[in-house]
């Protein structure tokens, strides 16, 4: 009898939600999506710390033995994304999806570029645009950076992606692929409604997604839809025939133990229709959002939590640089900290002249005077680390 992950990969493409390597050889996936929340996580695996070192000699090599840890920082974030994919790329036999960083979200240009970036690092690899989706949220100036992106021959994966305007608009954007979020938006309605459990026909993700699914079917937009951050079996198993879904080690070990019988809930060539086609401009899109409370509050949620990921990612790299470069990074960042900080130029910083919490300068005042010396800080700037990334 075949698995359900036999059964589920005949009517649907599974991809990877992970950046572990060795869970992606184990289980073959066509395709692999990360975010920075899994590259996080796979950066504290021993095995994975080279990559992470070549990344950050790679960005000090390219920008200078001058520039400060920071500009190191957030060329090896980029640098570090592309590592990554290229090294999944050698597994899975179509694309991976690279991030832009969340804290762009709202800026149209800004993601444009970094798009850009990202795929000339992988062209720089010898690796085409067709094997490399840009991964950006699903803001609407996300969605716009993606319609230029596409339009230059540079695919796109919209994510953090949970109402039905932001659907329509990634369609009518032309983008390559988006990534409603099943399991965040049932996540939202157990919180909203008390509910401990929807069964799976029930569950707004799963209503969610197939409603996108018919209506892009029905219109015949080549946007393709891919199911993500699912809680359960079910929610998979209720979407079995959508175009993909992204789906984590944990449930595919599940899928892959399993020999239920699967049957076929969607069909592109058969889809449910009656939804009526709109269009979707900026103004509609704002009205859509204002009215759909899950979407609006998921949304924000997750922009938050992929920047915390990333800044979280930052602190780690820093500490790293440090390691490699034998504490000069540490002197470039308190140079830094003196330039934004000593605001008179007398050589140390006071309380009032400090622009980031009370707790880190008195973790960084060591003899308690009131004031910071460049000694102090230098000391001291592993303790300031830790506690702002708490």
């Amino acid at each position: 009898m075949a698995t359900l992950l036999d059964q589920l990969s005949a009517m649907t493409v599974v991809v990877a939600d992970t950046g572990d390597l060795e869970a992606i050889r184990k289980f073959t996936p066509r395709d692999a999506t990360t975010n920075p929340s899994l590259i996080l996580a796979a950066a504290q695996i021993p095995a994975y710390q080279s990559l992470i070192d070549e990344a950050l000699r790679s960005s000090r090599k390219l920008i200078g033995s001058e520039a400060h840890v920071e500009d190191v920082v957030h060329e090896a974030l980029d640098e570090i994304s592309v590592i990554f994919g290229k090294e999944i790329l050698k597994i899975v036999p179509r694309r991976v999806s690279t991030e832009v960083d969340a804290r762009l979200s709202f800026d149209t240009d800004a993601t444009i570029e970094k798009g850009r970036k990202l795929i000339r690092l992988y062209n720089d690899a010898g690796i085409s645009n067709d094997r490399v989706l840009i991964k950006i949220a699903s803001t609407w100036e996300g969605i716009k950076a993606a319609e230029v992106l596409e339009k230059e021959g540079i695919h796109c994966n919209l994510t953090l992606l949970f109402g039905f305007g932001q659907a329509v608009a990634c369609a009518e954007a032309g983008v390559t692929l988006i990534s409603p979020f099943v399991g965040r938006i049932l996540d939202w309605y157990k919180a909203d409604t008390g509910r401990d459990s929807y069964p799976g026909p029930e569950d707004p993700g799963v209503i969610s997604v197939t409603r996108i699914f018919n209506y892009y079917k029905t219109y015949g937009y080549k946007t393709e839809v891919m199911g993500a951050s699912f809680r359960n079996l079910d929610e998979i198993t209720e979407l079995a025939g959508c175009d993909l879904l992204t789906i984590s080690p944990k449930l595919l070990d599940q899928l892959r133990e399993s020999e239920a019988a699967l049957s076929q809930k969607l069909d592109a060539t058969n889809p449910i229709g009656g939804e009526e086609q709109i269009h979707v401009d900026r103004e509609r899109f704002d009205a859509m959002m204002a009215e759909d409370r899950m979407a609006t509050d998921k949304l924000g949620e997750g922009i938050k939590g992929f920047s915390k990921a990333i800044e979280t990612l930052e602190h780690q790299l820093a500490h790293r640089l440090a390691e490699l470069e034998g504490g000069e990074a540490f002197r470039h960042a308190v140079q830094e900290i003196f330039m934004l900080n000593d605001m008179n130029g007398d050589g140390s910083i006071t309380r009032d002249e400090w622009l980031g919490s009370d707790a880190v300068f008195d973790a960084l005042d060591l003899d308690h005077d009131g004031r910071l010396t460049p000694e102090e800080v230098r000391k001291g700037f592993g303790a300031a680390l830790t506690l702002t990334t708490a």
